[in-house]
């Protein structure tokens, strides 16, 4: 009887699958990707970019359930488990209640899932896909929940979470050993990941998070070629599977209000989608679904005058903010001569105080001014340092795609991917405007 069960259950996903005509599910999200970056970038590289392209495009509300401004923590759970819960928490209710998410009912079908993030792969967004913990800096316990995952592969920075020595962990425990008694092959250079043919990988390619998009060389792996390498494991025997890919570090440089920096963030995480549009020309079953969990900055595209300095940026930034004040911080005219050489820009005195003013403030505050400085020169404009409670883009190619049409709220989304795929739904709870959570004296 069991083996009979087993077989109509089968039968049953199959026939879903087919009847949907969905088999694959590449989910791309851009960290802070607000509808203007995605603008900014395309006027940059003088292109449409490859997501721009897509048939069915919309709109998706990221409120939280405390806070009409999320975080990457609530926002990610959204994404992936169709409840809303408070800034901070992943995978769990503000109660303190435990939620499942899309991948990991996927598995629970018999689809393959995976993650592959430049962040540290216990981040916000990667984790709300595995991991159930009330606070997001928990990075530990969600390291252990990793490994005891059932992932098939997982890629992404942050090995100091995951070693018993020379990194963040205190309690001796070799998660790295743990991952291989589970099944997990483990990689940690880019020579590694391009050479792989196994089934099941946990690739950490760094101790932290990765390098920045336009600063990365050598053995940590580029986000397309990562997700490349993900949808040849994954899609191993022609299976079903659930893919998820963060591009992490846009909402980064969109916190240092850095159009450079942004740019060539965006860039790697568009050319990511042309790795996914690829496969899907090859496997027209493969749904593509790209969204954002917030938008980061408030990034507005003028200052005024009905211009940006567009030229500007392309012919004389060549890099990022944080690397400036990384490299040449220790005196102004050593701050001002760089500027000048990586930028073209002249720093005033205006600016100088205004950069001593914003470094005083907090550790970002020294790239963060020098992000808003040049932003400026080239009359780019930002609100703030933080997320805003802007609606985000999305955009759909394959199967089902007309669905994402519209506009949503976020906890829509997994919910709609979920019956596209044939697994029913992944929450119960049904959001509108009308429960935004109105917070700060509104």
């Amino acid at each position: 009887m069991r083996r009979f069960l087993l077989v109509f259950v089968l039968l049953l996903i199959v026939s879903l699958l087919v009847a949907s005509g969905v088999k694959n599910v590449i989910y791309m999200i851009g960290d802070g990707m607000g509808i203007n970056h995605v603008l900014l970038t395309s006027y940059l590289e003088g292109r449409e970019l490859y997501m721009l392209q897509a048939p069915y495009t919309g709109f998706v509300l990221t409120f939280s359930a405390n806070s009409n401004v999320p975080d990457s923590a609530s926002a990610g759970t959204a994404l992936a488990s169709g409840y809303k819960t408070n800034n901070g928490m992943i995978g769990m209710l503000p109660d303190g209640t435990v939620i499942t998410n899309i991948a990991e009912i996927a598995a629970q079908y018999g689809i393959k899932t995976g993650i592959v993030a430049t962040c540290r792969i216990t981040h916000a967004t990667p984790a709300a896909f595995y991991g159930h913990v009330s606070s997001r800096r928990d990075e530990n316990t969600l390291a252990e929940q990793l490994v005891d995952s059932s992932l098939t592969v997982a890629f992404g920075g942050g090995w100091r979470h995951f070693v018993p020595t020379g990194g963040k962990r205190k309690d001796g425990k070799d998660l790295i050993a743990i991952a291989k008694a589970n099944g997990f092959d483990y990689i940690t250079t880019k020579t590694e990941l391009l050479n792989y043919d196994g089934d099941r990988v946990l690739g950490l390619f760094s101790y932290s998070h990765l390098k920045a998009a336009s600063e990365r060389t050598g053995e940590e792996p580029m986000l397309p070629e990562m997700v490349e390498k993900a949808l040849e494991i994954l899609s191993k025997d022609d299976s079903p599977f659930f893919l998820m890919v963060e591009g992490s570090q846009i909402d980064w440089e969109a916190h240092g209000n850095d159009v450079y920096g942004l740019w060539k963030e965006i860039v790697e995480f568009d050319n990511a989608v042309k790795v996914a549009l690829d496969f899907a020309k090859e496997h027209p079953n493969t749904l593509i679904v790209i969204t954002a969990d917030h938008e980061t900055g408030g990034l507005g595209l003028s200052t005024g005058g009905y211009t940006m300095n567009l030229e500007k940026i392309r012919k004389d930034y060549t890099k990022t903010a944080d690397w400036i004040v990384s490299n040449f911080g220790d005196s102004d005219e050593e701050l001002k001569e760089a500027v000048k050489t990586y930028f073209n820009v002249e720093l005033t005195d205006e600016d100088l105080a205004y950069y001593h003013e914003e470094k005083a403030k907090s550790f970002n505050g020294a790239g963060n001014a020098i992000g808003r400085i040049l932003s400026n020169k080239a009359q780019i404009g930002w609100t703030t340092h933080d997320h805003t409670g802007g609606a985000v883009p999305i955009f759909a190619f394959g199967p089902g795609a007309e669905l994402f049409s519209g506009v949503h709220d976020n906890t829509e989304i997994p919910n709609l991917i979920a019956y596209l795929l044939g697994i029913g739904k992944v929450s119960d709870v049904e959001y509108g405007i009308e429960d935004v959570p109105l917070v700060g004296g509104h």
